[in-house]
């Protein structure tokens, strides 16, 4: 166990809390909420970059850090649609949750093939991360109809079409693999 695996697990933990804190009956838990999700955004940037600058990567690591990020921010989201009941913001919040699962299970799947490095994070899939991460800050920190919540919203359809972009770049880097030709199965055999 090392410290950037350390706040990788932080990120985890915080999942659960982030939920209580997000319902419990006190003034300004919206705040503490979107602190706390803000906490865990920062981590998810200074774990890779501790580990790097560390060299304190590791297979465990690599594997969790990807799971946490998609687990808080799918949780995040998820109670961002119940509190929002809203079609508005459940339409891209869907949208974002579902690429998650398909470029994860490609990137798996790449791995498997041993062409990982074709899928690797993009630079849009980094502003699509800020985005989406900036997003979920503003929403969870105010309420459904208010100015910030609808700067939130429009912030997160922002997210929402980096995140389909995102997806036609990985989804284009391994369709070659999804989908040889005869001619490219004849010369590699």
């Amino acid at each position: 166990m090392n410290f950037p695996t350390f706040l990788t697990l932080l990120r985890i933990v915080v999942i659960p809390l982030l939920v209580v804190i997000y319902y419990l009956p006190f003034e300004g838990r919206q705040s503490v909420a979107a602190i706390l999700f803000a906490g865990a955004a920062f981590t998810d940037w200074l774990d890779g970059y501790l580990a790097r600058r560390w060299n304190q990567t590791t297979p465990f690591g690599a594997f969790l850090d990807p799971v946490a990020d998609k687990l808080i921010v799918a949780v995040a989201l998820g109670v961002l649609i119940e509190v929002h009941s809203s079609w508005l913001l459940t339409f891209p919040a869907l949208i974002i949750i579902g690429r998650e699962i398909v470029i994860s299970a490609l990137r798996e799947w790449m791995a498997e093939l041993g062409q990982r490095a074709n899928v690797a994070v993009s630079y849009i899939g980094k502003l699509k991360t800020s985005a989406q991460m900036l997003a979920i800050v503003v929403l969870l920190a105010n309420p459904p109809g208010s100015l910030y919540a609808d700067i939130g919203l429009a912030l997160l359809y922002l997210s929402a079409v980096l995140t389909l972009w995102s997806m036609m770049l990985y989804l284009r880097a391994a369709w070659p693999y999804m989908m040889p030709t005869k001619h490219s199965d004849q010369s590699e055999s």
